[in-house]
């Protein structure tokens, strides 16, 4: 479970200073902590104020842990010599794993490879400790380490220009960190710890620097969206440049949506600005400016098609080096496409298969379920004895799918008994027309009438059935079974199990049946009588050739 408790907003300072005293304390360090604090931005640094000795550490310790949200580390010629400085740098690399902490290196009076290699000055100190520290080597290799991991950060160099001015840039980029916006996610979640921790992994994974994509994928409803906005929100912090395009199937759609997208995502790679894009050529060259030049964390959700994020981004795009694009989609097969590598401009197809991710979200545990489902129902994790029965139904009914969950616990929030029976016996009817809307989405999407026909076919008779003789009866009736097949699957609609067999998620058989339901209130007129009816005989208009018999025998032995 993650809760927005776990964020930076319970912190005392905005800023942590780290630098060597010796070197800029009565200079740099103190003229850029003035005007930090002249900004409005509380920041804490080491002075004579804190009590010497035995608690300075733990002081400086808990300021790491517990209050700050930015560590500006400032290097200088001599830092490298102090233990203390580079002890710190340590803790600092170790704490932002866990957190949402953001690390902005200052290159004062060094250059940004010095520190990387280890060079000059930073070679003669490490000299120094290798000689010091002979039987603490994994202690010295810690903070070489922590020296090149900082340095890859990239960071603001001084270099030959004014050291107001620097200051000036340092407070700028300070606020813009600070007063980043972060997305809304709800306050209790369920069931995906696991995932985000993968997908976190693969973000920080950066030992060969590449440009890599993933998709978060799975049937509608079950959080892919939820799920990318935590680990966006986990994360921004690490790259240059960040941008989330939520709905981008439904936004691109309508006017001027294309325009809209590529606004939002110029606007936040480049910190707010607004710029006037008034057609997606001009939109799609100001993009590719500006993502080849700095990391950036591109998140775009509910794709249905690559041909989208062309009509955004265009093709041949150029990421800087260890960018990362998460793709969230109900197509577990978008990233297969061979189109994508050329979409991207991803080195070679090895290389691409290699860049190339799927995270595909699974179901809730019954368990899970219910816990989600009384937060929804009751506004707290237990339930009262005379409404379990209908509960444990309910949540067995929706089969793990969160949005269902929600939508059902909500609407019966507050309820009696006897309504919650009620309720019941109605969705063994009729499902729940939101929930059917959000899944429909993935039947909408399907490429042609053949595969919607597929699908309502093995939805009504062929569920729980062998693949192979599925595809012997289907093949029989005119439709090109096999590929039918995985473009279902693709999709989410469909599984096939490890004994062969076909399965489908239970809310999305009962989708498929209300859209033959909604045919004609006359089951005489509809295309297909599902087996649950109680109607007979039973009448299959789509087979029309020599095997309709044999079609006919199955639907009858069906019921």
């Amino acid at each position: 479970m993650i809760h927005e408790s776990s964020s930076i907003f319970g912190c005392n300072y905005d800023v942590f200073l780290s630098f060597r005293g010796e070197d800029t304390r009565k200079n740099f360090t103190d003229h850029l902590y003035t005007a930090l604090i002249q900004a409005g931005i509380h920041t804490f640094r080491d002075n004579e104020k804190i009590e010497r000795g035995k608690n300075i550490k733990d002081e400086i310790e808990k300021a790491i842990l517990h209050e700050s949200k930015i560590f500006i580390v400032i290097f200088s010629k001599d830092y490298a010599s102090s233990t203390w400085c580079l002890d710190e740098l340590v803790k600092i690399l170790e704490h932002r794993k866990s957190s949402q902490h953001t690390i902005l290196p200052v290159f004062y009076d060094v250059d940004p490879t010095q520190v990387k290699n280890q060079t000059g000055s930073y070679a003669e100190s490490f000299a120094k400790h290798e000689e010091s520290f002979k039987s603490e080597k994994d202690m010295v290799l810690k903070w070489r380490a922590a020296l090149k991991q900082v340095a890859d950060l990239g960071g603001m160099v001084l270099q030959d220009r004014h050291e107001s001015q620097f200051i000036q840039d340092i407070i700028k980029e300070v606020q813009k960190k600070l007063y980043r916006t972060t997305l809304y996610v709800p306050s209790y979640l369920v069931g995906i710890d696991s995932l985000v921790r993968r997908i976190n992994w693969w973000l920080e994974e950066d030992e060969t620097n590449k440009v890599e994509i993933a998709t978060i994928c799975g049937i509608g409803g079950i959080g892919k969206t939820t799920i990318a906005k935590v680990v966006y929100n986990q994360n921004i912090q690490n790259f240059d440049g960040y941008s989330f395009l939520a709905n981008v199937r439904k936004t691109s759609e309508e006017c001027n949506g294309l325009v809209r997208l590529q606004r939002q995502l110029i606007s936040d790679i480049i910190k707010g600005k607004t710029q006037k894009i008034y057609n997606t050529d001009v939109g799609i060259n100001k993009i590719k400016e500006l993502v080849c030049c700095r990391r950036v964390l591109l998140v775009l959700d509910d794709v249905d098609d690559l041909e989208k994020i062309n009509k955004i981004i265009g093709t041949q795009i150029c990421f800087h080096q260890g960018s990362k694009i998460i793709i969230t989609s109900r197509n577990q097969n978008l990233l297969i496409a061979p189109s994508i590598s050329q979409l991207f401009d991803l080195e070679s197809l090895s290389s691409y298969r290699d860049s190339c991710k799927v995270f595909e979200v699974r179901e809730l545990a019954f368990n899970e379920s219910l816990q989600l489902f009384n937060w929804f129902a009751f506004n707290h994790n237990s339930i009262t004895e005379s409404f379990m029965e209908y509960a444990r139904s309910i949540v067995k009914y929706c089969g793990g799918l969160p949005l269902a969950l929600q939508v059902l616990g909500s609407s019966l929030s507050g309820k009696s008994v006897s309504v919650w029976k009620s309720a019941l016996k109605k969705l063994e009817a009729i499902p729940d027309s939101k929930i059917q809307k959000i899944l429909k989405v993935s039947y909408d999407s399907l490429q042609d009438d053949h595969d919607k026909n597929l699908f309502l076919d093995i939805a009504c008779f062929f569920i729980g059935k062998d693949k192979d003789y599925t595809i012997t009866i289907l093949d029989g009736c005119d439709f090109y079974t096999t590929i039918g097949i995985e473009n279902l699957i693709g999709r989410s609609l469909l599984i096939v199990n490890e004994k062969n067999k076909l399965m489908m998620h239970q809310l999305v058989q009962d989708m498929g049946r209300e859209i033959i339901r909604q045919e004609s209130p006359d089951l005489g007129k509809r295309s297909r009588v599902p087996k649950k009816s109680s109607a007979s005989p039973l009448t299959y208009k789509d087979c029309q050739n020599t095997n309709e018999g044999q079609m006919q025998n199955h639907i009858l032995q069906s019921n």
